[in-house]
């Protein structure tokens, strides 16, 4: 419906959209709109976070507030669910993955505090903390004129996480596991990811006996962001091979 969206400036709106309807938007998107030297009448792209897309054009840039007029509402399918759980670390490396789990349409992201969680500092943890990554995912689905935004849910410890996430497909991330290729890549699937210094033994032991697939990206060990994103991009490629063949 919406052609050549990179080129296109679109705007997070927290609101249901509908056809027809006056948006009006605070003083950062004024200020995203004049940096980005729109003008009225130009198209625009919202995006609501739930699946909800639409066809609009600036109707009205003033100093502290934006009018945008929608013309058409598409509602986008979800992608096939796919869970990440976030050891709680360093705050910007957080962030960062936050970031890139909002383009790849990441379904939920949870931090986990495990063992090895408790020594970084300054680590990504609390509400006000989250508050960020929602920001981030926001930012990131703008920037990429995404459908949806993940859910970001409750902190954990290691205990919940190893019991979480019973009906899909789990994988722990673990660079002596199985090559993720060689796993049963069938959604839902939930990915585990540990922190700077790894997993404990006990916390390893304890997700291998709830039936967690210890799975490698490879011989080396990655940084936790690193295998994160590395490891939801290539279970996105999979499931959506997976589609395209259930559907010849």
């Amino acid at each position: 419906m919406v052609r050549g969206r990179s080129t296109v400036a679109t705007f997070y709106v927290a609101t249901p959209l509908t056809h027809g309807a006056r948006v009006m938007l605070d003083a950062a998107a004024a200020h995203h709109a004049r940096v980005r030297r729109l003008a009225e009448g130009e198209a625009l792209c919202l995006t609501d976070g739930k699946g909800s897309r639409a066809r609009a054009v600036l109707a009205g840039l003033g100093k502290s507030s934006l009018e945008i007029h929608v013309q058409e509402v598409e509602h986008v399918a979800s992608p096939a669910a796919l869970h990440v759980l976030v050891p709680i670390g360093d705050r910007d490396r957080m962030l960062w993955l936050a970031e890139k789990a909002s383009e790849l349409g990441v379904t939920s992201w949870q931090g986990v505090r495990f063992e090895r969680s408790k020594s970084v500092a300054p680590r990504g943890e609390g509400e006000a903390f989250l508050e960020k990554v929602r920001a981030r995912m926001v930012a990131a689905i703008e920037q990429s004129s995404g459908a949806w935004i993940p859910e970001v849910l409750p902190e954990i410890d290691a205990a919940a996480a190893v019991a979480s996430n019973a009906n899909a497909t789990r994988l722990l991330l673990d660079v002596d596991g199985p090559p993720i290729l060689a796993r049963p890549l069938e959604a839902p699937v939930a990915i585990a990811l540990g922190p700077e210094g790894g997993i404990t033994s006990a916390e390893r032991e304890a997700f291998v006996a709830s039936g967690w697939l210890p799975t490698s990206l490879g011989a080396s060990t990655l940084r936790f962001e690193t295998a994160g994103i590395a490891a939801a991009a290539v279970i996105r490629a999979a499931l959506a091979a997976t589609k395209e063949d259930d559907s010849v």
